[in-house]
């Protein structure tokens, strides 16, 4: 379940780079994998042309998007292993005749999961209890507590209740309201006019109508109710903040007194659903998109319940899908891998249960996880790297000409401070509370949502745990926590292709190096330097400061603004600026960090290659990536990252370093005649 908390966070990836596809090699294989391959290299190409199709071209030609993937890359190679790792652990734990606590939670919710002949026969009577209380409402008063129990359940319906940090004071965990509901990837797929969406919004209509259809409505009250449930979502749509707008921190904070927020929608019975919600007494709030609330005040008075039922229904059928008769499994994905994401084949179901036992129990797996990968010197390895980039970092400052000594020794305190979470947690999450019971898959999930749905709502008014994860540890991912301050490397990233013990420096910080980096810049790209070096939202820079910062910013905006997807879609250069900040300086303090290491020294070629060369290459490997059509239009218009080819020719374009490495001269393609350059 993603917490208010979580948004502001700034991830490597996009979620979407993990669906599952079984390779031949195995987790035994691991040790043969190269963080540089010179066999991925496409000699055909110049590289001063197209960095990334030089440094990946036979690596894409040789791997086609799986029937079951959006997309293949050098980052779905390594889940793959990990997964079979997790399936390993998984079976044994559900077929031990002698069990703990911790692998009896983790072998039934696994075996329950994968049981179809159950899930088939029990129908939807699995989810009848549901119907019946939504079934139930007689008034609109009614929609509050049946709200809050599927709310409760983790069903994304009307609006989004969660806790987090205070912005303002970083120490308070405090509860944030924030707008939600919505069956379409963004508020704006409701209302382009461009061919493709008008498109989505009318499968999206005869998706949810075949919904309803497996659900027993007749076709013709399916049909109008599907339609009335879109006009009633596209109302929360025109009310809800676009992608864009929602990356400035100031946008969505609005601490309201908890009479003041309930007066913005007065006619939802607020007593009933906090009642029902069971969360701490909240004398304040952050009301994340006050409108929305004023809007859904206009909603609840008009829409007809039936209408509200009927949402309500689709929200729950669509969200647990998986744990339904195939046939709702079959439609949900239809629309949202096929139509959606270009998704031919769905994913095998166990790789679809140990995804959801990460999901739902992370942390008993993610310990076993980490009992049986990660070596003992794992941490230390990539602490020491990040000690170097860290160094390499404060240079850069010391280095800014564009920066004022005021706002430099604010900065400086702010990289002092931020804190390195590496691996694992030090305290493992306590399940001993949640019931897993074998045979019973829904039972399961729908406990596994209120159990962290609970545990997140408890946080509220007590101290901040500044000791927990926000990934799981085998998650193949890494994050910037701009509250908190710190990074994040599961232990999951910590593997080849990103970080191997028998590569060369220049290859580990082309690689694992410029992820660090990437998550060190995060905390002074346009949202992370509005947070101090405590993690409260406060301006720590002088007025010419923040006018050079946004002039700097404004380069990268129009550079990546200018790249397109297919024929007409263009990247999001607003929306993308923090990741693309990121990544342009990640890779910038990976190679000085390099450089340092290097000390003037000149290493000898390495198959073909210099030491920089390398490095690039190392780089640009890690983003070998093959999408779908579909998904990259997705990503362009809803991701706060660039499409993967864009992260490489865009960050090698803006560095005279790469350009010397290569030999690249004036006019080429990865020679920008405006070179973009923020840190």
């Amino acid at each position: 379940m993603k917490t208010f908390h979580a948004a502001l966070t700034s991830a490597l990836l996009t979620a979407s780079l993990f669906a599952g596809h079984a390779l031949a090699q195995t987790a035994s294989d691991q040790k043969d994998v190269k963080v540089f391959d010179p066999a991925a290299i496409d000699r055909s190409v110049d590289p001063c042309a197209n960095f990334y199709q030089y440094a990946c071209g036979t690596w894409l030609k040789n791997n086609p998007i799986p029937a079951d993937q959006a997309s293949w890359g050098r980052f779905s190679e390594l889940n793959e292993r990990n997964r079979v790792i997790l399936r390993d652990i998984l079976e044994a734990a559900a077929a031990a005749k002698t069990r703990d606590a911790v692998n009896q939670k983790i072998g039934d919710y696994y075996a329950s999961c994968l049981d179809e002949k159950a899930i088939e026969a029990k129908g939807l009577k699995v989810v009848q209890p549901e119907f019946k209380g939504i079934d139930g409402m007689k008034t609109p008063a009614d929609l509050a507590p049946v709200i809050a129990h599927l709310h409760r359940l983790g069903i994304n319906v009307l609006f989004n209740i969660s806790s987090g940090q205070d912005f303002k004071d970083s120490t308070a965990v405090i509860g944030n309201a924030d707008q939600g509901g919505l069956g379409l990837p963004e508020r704006d797929y409701y209302f382009r006019d461009d061919e493709r969406s008008a498109a989505t919004r009318k499968e999206y209509v005869a998706h949810l109508a075949r919904l309803l259809k497996l659900m027993g409505i007749p076709e013709a009250q399916a049909a109008k109710q599907a339609d009335d449930v879109m006009k009633l979502e596209t109302a929360m749509a025109k009310a809800s903040m676009d992608v864009t707008s929602r990356r400035d921190p100031a946008s969505i904070y609005h601490m309201m007194t908890l009479a003041q927020f309930e007066g913005l929608s007065d006619s939802f019975a607020w007593s009933k659903y906090f009642a029902v919600l069971e969360a701490p007494k909240m004398d304040k709030l952050n009301v994340v998109v006050p409108d929305f609330f004023k809007a859904q005040e206009a909603l609840i008075k008009s829409q007809p319940l039936a209408v509200w039922k009927t949402y309500l229904k689709l929200h729950l059928v669509s969200s647990q899908s998986q744990l339904l008769p195939t046939a709702f499994d079959k439609e949900v994905f239809a629309f949202e891998g096929t139509f959606l994401n270009g998704v031919k084949e769905q994913k095998a179901r166990w790789k679809r249960c140990v995804r959801a036992t990460d999901g739902d129990l992370g942390e008993a797996l993610g310990k076993a996880y980490v009992e049986k990968t990660f070596g003992s010197d794992g941490k230390q390895r990539t602490l020491e790297m990040v000690k170097k980039i860290e160094a390499a970092m404060s240079q850069d400052l010391d280095q800014l000409t564009w920066m004022t000594p005021a706002t430099k020794t604010k900065a400086r305190e702010k990289l002092a401070a931020i804190t390195n979470k590496i691996g694992y947690p030090e305290n493992w999450r306590d399940y001993s509370a949640l019931v897993i019971k074998k045979g019973d898959a829904m039972g399961n999930s729908l406990r596994a949502n209120e159990f962290e749905f609970n545990r997140q709502m408890q946080k509220i008014g007590k101290p901040v745990d500044r000791l927990e994860w926000g990934m799981t540890p085998p998650t193949i991912n890494a994050y910037y926590d701009p509250q908190m301050n710190n990074i994040n490397f599961p232990a999951g990233i910590l593997q080849p292709p990103f970080f191997s013990k028998t590569a060369g420096d220049e290859e580990n910080l082309g690689a694992i190096g410029a992820i660090i980096g990437h998550e060190l810049t995060h905390g002074f790209d346009d949202e992370g330097r509005q947070f101090d070096a405590k993690g409260n939202l406060a301006d720590w820079w002088t007025e010419v400061d923040a006018k050079a910062f946004e002039t700097k910013a404004d380069c990268l905006i129009s550079e990546y603004s200018a790249f397109t997807v297919g024929k007409d879609v263009h990247l999001n250069g607003k929306l993308t600026l923090g990741e693309n900040t990121a990544d342009n300086g990640g890779v910038r303090l990976a190679y000085a960090a390099l450089m340092n290491a290097l000390a003037g020294k000149t290493l000898p070629a390495k198959d073909g290659f210099t030491t920089e060369q390398r490095f690039f290459l190392s780089y640009g490997q890690e983003w070998c990536t093959n999408s779908t059509p579909e998904t990259e239009a997705m990503q362009a218009q809803t991701d706060g990252h660039s499409i993967d080819r864009y992260r490489v020719n865009g960050v090698v374009s803006n560095l005279s370093e790469f350009q010397k490495a290569f030999s690249c001269p004036a006019g080429k393609p990865m020679v920008s005649s405006n070179a973009c350059r923020v840190w």
